[in-house]
């Protein structure tokens, strides 16, 4: 992976992968509504300045259930990524039930971009490479 770090804080490590053209954003601990609400804010200042469509989010390490973000993910910042250029989102799941209740829950309220959910980073790299 060609990676170069934009963005790290204690919740988030965001990077740009110009090898395969897309952002990763790989999660970290637990997370709330105020480290969701400020990481995705990242993400989309990152995706506008690096003209991206594609983004491999990693919830592998994630602790902790978020829901009380799901709602606003799914009405406010998916449609603000959507209009920065955002058209491919590969989200692999956190193995913590909670932390996948609350990507279930987002993605209830989310109806653009294409989003799909994965159970590991492999298969997500390879169906976001052939998009």
């Amino acid at each position: 992976m060609a990676l170069r770090l934009l963005q790290q804080t204690d919740y988030i490590t965001i990077a740009y992968d110009y090898g395969n053209d897309w952002l990763y954003a790989n999660w970290h601990g637990d997370q709330n509504l105020e480290t969701v609400q400020t990481g995705c804010g990242f993400m989309l200042d990152h995706l506008r300045a690096e003209r991206c469509r594609k983004v491999l989010n990693d919830n592998r390490e994630v602790t902790s259930m978020w829901a009380d973000a799901a709602e606003w993910g799914g009405h406010e910042w998916f449609p603000a990524m959507t209009a920065g250029g955002l058209e491919y989102f590969a989200w692999v799941y956190s193995p913590n039930v909670y932390s996948r209740l609350s990507t279930d829950l987002t993605l209830q309220h989310t109806t653009r971009p294409i989003i799909v959910t994965f159970d590991d980073i492999d298969t997500a790299e390879a169906w976001l490479r052939q998009m």
